[in-house]
């Protein structure tokens, strides 16, 4: 799950104000500059930023013997420092670590190590361990999606978001949405079209014994303003600082035994298409739309007896279609010292080995910098609170209420 400078929860470009334009890809500057940039000549610096998010939760019949009464829940959801600097004109480095464990103990791990050779906007290469292209959702992270609960109700998640840590042993293809590969990004048409191509080690053992490696894709079109973003990063909404955005994207990941087991293997294939709209009012106000569809197939293998038993050494990703909706408006008035911006928000999970689940969201983000500083009040209500993740034939679970204030703070 995610972080650039811009920063991106986890994913940061540092750029010295007088060096912005031309170091990053798309020739434009970042939004948020660093929380501290080290010039050390005229072409070599260093970054540092910091980002942190936290929530209270209660939950419907989640707590008490009987599960009659309701759960209180504080959560540390991450804590992400980010280091980046260059040291050539094409040469960049980028450094980003997560407490990714923050509820059991809060182990600081490695979350993103890129080489960067960034030439032109047309053909730029990452390498190291960075973010699989993949759906809007996963390309803003959480720290840049429009919405606190982006992955903990949202849609199923892609191979390389299905673990928290790397592991060997065939239950993990990633962590947090990141893997160890390569990426070969740019844009081209004044910015208008971006593309994405990566190479990934995907499942590690397990089904995957021959090491076949992960194809990734993502090609978005801006129809309005281009969004300013590094690489290939996205953002769930601008608050109306990029002025009127429309862009629609595709993207695709494929693995030859990507998932199941060593003994009973499936190919996986997972398509994704995702839909930004904003839009500045004149007033002022700024209405943001937010749509993502998801079609995960499995094929050549992986029987439903196979995910039913949920065996060690097990890799089990959802097979199905998801929908995930948003709708808001940010208040042009301020309030205080920030801007209201309530949302409502639907999401579908349709898999074909188990029950349908879903989630109706009601909230109002306090946004008092952006992305960099703001509050989060939301009500949920839907069975995909109490069935999960969990796309085994057997699984079930009710409607339940759930209610959430959740905190982001960035520099």
């Amino acid at each position: 799950m995610t972080g650039h400078k811009r920063k991106k929860g986890g994913r940061t470009i540092g750029v010295l104000a007088g060096i912005t334009l031309g170091s990053v890809g798309f020739g434009h500057a970042p939004q948020v500059i660093a929380g501290a940039t080290f010039k050390i000549d005229d072409t070599k610096w260093i970054s540092i930023g910091a980002g942190f998010r936290t929530n209270f939760r209660t939950q419907e019949s989640a707590a008490g013997n009987s599960g009659d009464k309701w759960s209180n829940d504080f959560a540390l959801d991450n804590i992400r420092l980010y280091i980046n600097g260059q040291i050539h004109k094409y040469l960049k480095l980028e450094f980003n670590t997560d407490c990714q464990t923050c509820n059991n103990g809060g182990e600081v791990r490695v979350l993103d190590v890129i080489g960067k050779f960034e030439v032109n906007p047309y053909a730029n290469v990452w390498v190291g361990r960075m973010l699989v292209p993949a759906e809007r959702r996963e390309m803003n992270g959480p720290f840049f999606s429009a919405v606190y609960n982006i992955f903990s109700s949202g849609t199923p998640f892609s191979p390389a978001d299905h673990n928290l840590v790397f592991k060997n042993d065939g239950t993990s293809a990633g962590s947090f949405g990141r893997d160890d590969g390569a990426t070969f990004w740019g844009a081209a048409f004044d910015g208008r079209f971006q593309y994405a191509l990566g190479f990934f080690n995907g499942l590690r053992g397990g089904a995957n014994v021959d090491d076949n490696i992960l194809y990734a894709q993502r090609i978005a079109y801006n129809f309005w303003n281009v969004e300013k973003n590094p690489g290939y990063y996205t953002s769930g909404t601008y608050y109306g600082t990029g002025g009127d955005i429309l862009t629609f994207a595709i993207a695709n990941q494929y693995q030859e035994d990507g998932v199941g087991s060593r003994l009973d293997a499936g190919n996986f294939r997972g398509t994704t298409a995702d839909v930004l709209l904003e839009k500045v009012l004149p007033n002022g106000g700024v209405v943001t739309f937010n749509g993502e569809y998801k079609n995960y197939g499995i094929s050549n293998g992986f029987s439903q007896a196979t995910r039913d038993a949920g065996a060690p050494g097990l890799f089990d990703i959802f097979e199905g279609n998801a929908y995930d909706v948003s709708g808001m408006y940010l208040f042009p008035e301020k309030v205080g010292i920030g801007q209201f911006q309530p949302y409502l928000r639907y999401v579908n999970h349709a898999p074909e080995t188990s029950t349908a689940r879903e989630v109706y969201e009601a909230g109002v983000n306090y946004v008092i910098d952006g992305h960099n500083a703001r509050i989060n009040l939301s009500y949920q209500y839907g069975d995909l609170l109490t069935k999960g993740f969990n796309y085994r034939s057997t699984t079930t679970g009710e409607h339940v209420s759930q209610m959430m204030v959740g905190f982001q703070w960035q520099i």
